[in-house]
């Protein structure tokens, strides 16, 4: 059975898309079918940072409302196998996500797929409902700052209360958080939260530490999800947490600050 995945966070800004790129891409490559959809409806950035946005034809409005089949939207990833993306529509309102076109278009998938991601719009917003409602797991994503961590902990809340698990008195879902944009060095200064602190306001099980890094942005511009840049810290800090959600033990990098050397110590180069 398919497991349905919402990659989601209060706070805008911290990294939900990026995350979600990488970890479907990261499914994919351990050989999950693995399928991610944007449900921020008007906006639309997840075919931006996939490197898809050019072939773009029909979307995830099109399939819900009956003007395109499923196969006509889904995009085929270019580089990696078992890996396929449903953009959503820049035109229309967030209204056009129905209830039962979701239900409908998420059965479809998960006869597909062995993975289905959603990438939900920030907040408590209905595209964001949406993308939660539906939920088995959810990837909490947040930055070391207060307003982010007190944003989420409303979504964890909302993840308890308004998910089809909860009307259905199911088991709940399941919860794991995710650090992103974490600085060691502003974390040594004060200002950023650690992650024990992030961890003792959530109580959630930590799935991985993603430190601040210009490869971020570097492949958000060429449209290539950053997991797959393995020279790079975000990169191995995806990579390590899509091992983990998987059941893998191993252990969290990127959370001490980087011991610096005699000379860099001596010309005051910073870790």
């Amino acid at each position: 059975m398919a497991r349905i995945i919402v990659m989601t966070s209060g706070k805008g800004g911290v990294g939900k898309t990026t995350s979600a790129a990488s970890f479907a891409t990261g499914f994919a490559l351990r050989g999950h079918r693995t399928v991610v959809i944007d449900f921020d409806v008007g906006l639309r950035n997840l075919d931006l940072v996939m490197g898809c946005e050019r072939r773009v034809v029909f979307d995830f409005i099109n399939v819900i409302n009956g003007e395109a089949k499923l196969h006509q939207a889904l995009i085929k990833d270019k580089r990696v196998d078992n890996l396929s993306i449903l953009p959503t529509s820049q035109t229309r309102d967030k209204e056009a996500l129905t209830r039962d076109g979701v239900e409908r278009v998420l059965a479809q998938l998960k006869d597909e797929f062995d993975v289905v991601i959603c990438d939900s719009p920030a907040g408590i917003e209905k595209g964001a409902l949406m993308a939660l409602y539906f939920a088995d797991e959810a990837v909490i994503v947040t930055n070391p700052e207060v307003s982010s961590v007190r944003d989420s902990d409303r979504i964890l809340g909302m993840l308890a209360a308004k998910s089809r698990r909860a009307e259905l008195e199911l088991e709940p879902v399941r919860e794991h958080l995710l650090l992103t944009r974490y600085d060691t060095a502003r974390v040594e200064r004060g200002e950023m939260l650690t992650v024990e602190d992030v961890l003792e306001i959530l109580a959630i099980p930590l799935l991985g530490v993603v430190p601040e890094s210009q490869s971020v942005l570097r492949a958000s511009n060429i449209g290539q999800p950053v997991i797959l840049d393995d020279k790079s810290n975000a990169g191995q800090a995806y990579a390590d947490a899509v091992g983990r959600f998987l059941g893998e033990q191993i252990e969290h990098r990127f959370v001490k600050p980087e011991r610096r050397g005699l000379f860099d110590r001596l010309l005051g180069r910073p870790a």
